[in-house]
């Protein structure tokens, strides 16, 4: 079994080490990733400039563009083939709900499912985030890999639908305190509207973008609301975005 292994933390992240760590005798494991953090970099392909691929040896390999890019390359120049399966992660951070939209982590999952590959997306929920007054814990890579591996084990013989992916995140607790697994649907989160502007030494106006996290939408069956009640959430994601009563609608109007 061929390996491909991603992320959007870079290739000196200590996710993905944790993660092809505990591959490794799944079979062949290929680490493919950014040279450096491109969080956020969502689902682009870099088109106007040359790539680079930089070997580290033992199958590691990181590329100067973004974590389509790395899946892109890995695919065609590293493994030469088409890989049984794509892992991305672990991300350092949640990527519920709306996140999926922005995350790489999921773009390096969905670029592989865009060739019907098997792929998985994780990422490690830092819960203390959610909560007032609690004190951030250190991110526990390697119980995270673990949990990747039985979601893999536990739906390797699931057949996956075309062009899907499996986006799952494993709330950063202890693995005492994780109550189980929850198929959950992707949920929205929100954030603080907030644009902070300030003016360089040399007189020019720039900005920062993006506020503090505010919460989610309340759903019961949602991956937010799984991972808050301590539960790994796996939730099943497509590439097609219809919305399916919407196109019902439409083809109704318009035959009017």
């Amino acid at each position: 079994m061929k390996i491909l292994i991603s992320n959007d933390d870079g290739i000196d992240s200590p996710g993905i080490k944790a993660l092809a760590n505990a591959f490794q005798n799944m079979g062949e494991v290929f680490v493919v990733a950014p040279h450096r953090e491109r969080s956020t970099a969502g689902h682009s392909l870099t088109l106007h400039k040359p790539l680079r691929i930089l070997s580290f040896g033992n199958n590691y390999f990181a590329t100067t563009g973004t974590p389509a890019d790395c899946v892109y390359l890995g695919i065609r120049e590293i493994v030469k083939g088409r890989p049984d399966i794509l892992l991305s992660g672990i991300n350092r951070g949640a990527n519920l709900g709306t996140d999926l939209y922005y995350s790489g982590t999921v773009a390096g999952a969905r670029e592989a499912a865009l060739m019907n590959i098997r792929s998985y997306a994780f990422s490690l929920a830092d819960v203390s985030l959610s909560l007032p007054n609690t004190p951030r814990e250190p991110m526990r890579f390697e119980m995270a890999a673990q949990m990747a591996r039985k979601v893999v084990e536990d739906t390797l013989k699931i057949p996956f639908p075309s062009h899907s992916l499996l986006n799952v995140n494993i709330p950063n607790l202890e693995p005492t305190q994780i109550k189980g697994m929850k198929i959950a649907r992707q949920g929205i989160r929100y954030y603080k509207d907030e644009v902070t502007k300030r003016t360089d030494p040399r007189g020019k106006d720039y900005y920062w973008i993006g506020g503090a996290y505010e919460g989610f939408e309340e759903d019961l069956h949602s991956d937010c609301h799984a991972v808050q009640e301590s539960y790994i959430s796996i939730a099943p994601i497509t590439i097609d975005g219809t919305h399916n009563e919407f196109y019902t609608t439409l083809q109704s109007a318009f035959k009017k």
